[in-house]
């Protein structure tokens, strides 16, 4: 693809009005260039229909049923219930549809359709949730497509991302080839104008997956040439801030009422190790939800303090930026920690607020910096700042950290994620960093109860949320899509908040929340909840990074098999943080025996690590949307598990372009390093990870 073209606004592309230029600038999709980069999410595979005694229940499947006997049309509460049976020679099906009046006019008995959506077994009875229907002929000019699905935004539709897509290929050029030819034959990847058509319009399976495997190969090979480049100058950089342990923290330890875990007391030491030495400090402290990450980042940032200069911690969402800031603050005043002055800063600030925050950071008044990206923003100037602590460190970018950094002169970076990834992929994909590993728990924690159960267990399930709730307990319900029609036979949260009110007393109050909210309402449902005045809340992953709440006991996961286990995991962990017994429920909506196995691992170990090295092991070729993208580096296209081949491949290769090439500057090197330089390559966006 030219650049030229790259950089042509999508408005000016045939069929997108000034309505739907606008919607895409929503998704951040401005050019060509980003279009053709906003890849699927998921993609709908269309077989021939089956009869009703071969649907395989925990499967979706397209039946091709007659409607027989009456319709029943019910209102409860707010949900509006259409159900009816439908069947063929061979058995039939049970049908319901949630909050779908547009279906009553199509909805007539002795009338055949094809029914797309998942099959579930229920009793004797085969059943289907709000399964797609279409008519004989438009179905049968689907069998055998590949059909993407695209993120959206409310007014977007999959149809409109769908044409414009195909009229930003009518005038496509090929795109640039930056990676060697050597490389895509020794691993067999196809070139990257095939690939990026392949991964919107893929004429099978196997195309699909050969796109899908090119660009992953891209975002890896690309991250970790950034991530070595960024080491190599980092390395090179002396101690502007040498700093001592002082008083302070020595202090503090001795007056905690728990022990540090002799992990967390090696972390420590790795960090005054660190920024006692000769080079500026680059570390990772990686550790399990709950092992204690915040004491430390605490402890590093009061040291900072104490030696005269200032530190910031950056969160990933503005909820988080101000529930440290708190917390923070109660240790201040606990422990009359007197040399600590904090400060918080995020976009949700007043403008009269952050000019005062701006104005006591840059004369140096506070030197305990707490916020979002905020942090990162040019009118944000700093006295003297010496450390930069990022939490949840895959949630951020190598030039988010680069430009806090970039903030200082030579600062220290120390960083933190909860996400226990195995350690042979954290050396390749941190490669930046020297890692930490904290893999203990204080004591004291009680471990968190798990069970796996299937679709039959729901009422119970329901029953004991209530039972929870009733004894002043909260509990998280998380479906993996947004509303109906993201994708058959999933839950949505948006119907399913209604299916809850509709099974729990009128008393128990039930919010949602996703990720389509604006960061505001977001951050309300979510401070409401922490507040105690939401009893359940229905919400997608967006919960996986979110706030700390002891009080919430319950974690229900619908469609548990379609998470990686990592993922699950970091679900998991947003219980289970209080006094109170915690429980996990991972409901199973699959009948096949490898969901069954995975999930079983989840039932029997609450260990993070352990769970990262068998979610390696386990996932390999298959059904790749079959699972979800773990959430631990939120590529837009590889996932580290399923791709670990490629992952270690890219880490093989950057480092042989840089032993021959260090600076890129040989002419087989030079797409790539014009690529590198850009601020977002049209095939990964660093900020996105």
């Amino acid at each position: 693809m030219g650049s030229g073209y790259s950089q042509e606004l999508v408005i000016n592309l045939k069929g997108v009005g000034e309505k739907t230029s606008k919607l895409f600038e929503k998704c951040g999709v401005r050019t060509v260039g980003d279009l053709l980069s906003y890849y699927p999410r998921a993609y709908d595979g269309f077989l021939a229909p089956v009869r009703a005694c071969d649907a395989i229940s925990g499967q979706v499947n397209a039946v091709k049923l007659t409607i027989i006997g009456s319709i029943v049309k019910r209102r409860v509460r707010n949900l509006s219930i259409i159900a009816f049976e439908a069947a063929d020679e061979t058995g039939r099906i049970k049908m319901t549809y949630f909050n779908a009046p547009y279906l009553a006019s199509s909805l007539k008995s002795g009338t055949t359709h094809i029914f797309r959506g998942l099959v579930q077994k229920k009793g004797s009875f085969l059943t289907m949730d709000q399964p797609k229907m279409y008519s004989i002929e438009e179905y049968s000019s689907l069998i055998g497509k590949l059909l993407p699905r695209y993120p959206l935004v409310k007014g977007l539709t999959n149809n409109a991302v769908m044409k414009a897509m195909e009229q930003a290929f009518l005038g496509a050029e090929a795109s640039k080839e930056y990676i060697p030819s050597d490389i895509l034959d020794r691993l067999g990847l196809i070139g990257l104008s095939e690939a990026v058509r392949g991964i919107h319009f893929p004429a099978n399976e196997k195309m699909l997956e050969d796109a899908r495997r090119r660009l992953a190969y891209n975002e890896f090979l690309l991250f970790v040439l950034r991530l070595r480049l960024l080491k190599k100058n980092s390395e090179e950089l002396s101690n502007s801030f040498p700093m001592l342990e002082t008083s302070e923290t020595r202090r503090l330890l001795e007056v905690l009422p728990y022990k540090l875990t002799s992990a967390q007391l090696q972390a420590w030491e790795d960090i005054l190790h660190d920024i006692s030495g000769p080079s500026v400090m680059n570390r990772l402290i990686q550790g399990d939800v709950g092992s204690g990450k915040t004491i430390l980042a605490f402890m590093a940032l009061l040291t900072a303090a104490a030696n005269g200069y200032q530190a910031a911690l950056m969160a990933p969402t503005e909820v988080l930026a101000a529930q440290h800031f708190e917390s923070f603050k109660e240790l201040i005043d606990k422990y009359d920690i007197k040399t600590l002055k904090p400060v918080l800063l995020t976009g949700a600030l007043s403008a009269k607020d952050k000019r005062e925050a701006q104005r006591l950071i840059s004369l140096g008044e506070v030197n305990c910096i707490i916020g979002t990206n905020a942090l990162i923003q040019d009118k944000v100037d700093y006295k003297n700042l010496a450390l930069v602590v990022t939490d949840e460190q895959h949630r951020f970018g190598v030039r988010q950290r680069e430009a806090l950094a970039g903030k200082g002169f030579n600062t220290h970076v120390l960083a933190m994620s909860a996400t226990p990834i195995p350690r042979t992929l954290a050396i390749i994909l941190y490669g930046d960093l020297h890692i930490s590993i904290i893999n203990e728990l204080p004591g004291g924690r009680l471990p968190i109860k798990n069970c796996v159960v299937g679709t039959d267990y729901r009422p119970k399930a329901y029953k004991f949320i209530k039972d929870q709730v009733e004894a002043g307990r909260q509990a998280y319900v998380i479906c993996p899509m947004i509303e109906e029609g993201e994708l058959d036979g999933v839950c949505n949260v948006t119907d399913y908040t209604e299916i809850l009110r509709q099974n729990l007393p009128e008393s128990i109050r039930i919010e949602m929340l996703h990720g389509k909210m604006k960061p505001r309402e977001k951050d309300e449902i979510m401070e409401a909840f922490a507040r105690k005045d939401i009893d359940v809340l229905v919400s997608t992953t967006v919960i996986e990074v979110g706030i700390n709440v002891p009080n919430a006991t319950v974690m229900m996961i619908e469609n548990a098999e379609r998470y990686g286990l990592s993922q699950l995991h970091q679900l998991r962990g947003r219980v289970g943080r209080g006094k109170h017994q915690s429980y996990c429920i991972f409901l199973n909506t699959s009948e096949g025996e490898d969901a069954k196995k995975r999930l079983d691992i989840m039932n029997k170990s609450n260990d993070g690590f352990k769970i990262a090295e068998e979610d390696l092991r386990q996932r390999g070729p298959g059904d790749l949307f079959g699972v979800r993208q773990s959430g631990d580096l939120n590529f837009r296209v590889g996932d580290i598990y399923h791709d670990s081949d490629l992952v270690k491949e890219s880490a093989m290769d950057a480092d042989r372009i840089l032993s021959e090439d260090p600076d890129l500057s040989l002419p087989q090197y030079r797409v790539l390093k014009e690529t590198l330089a850009t601020k977002s390559a049209n095939f990964i966006d660093f900020a996105t990870l």
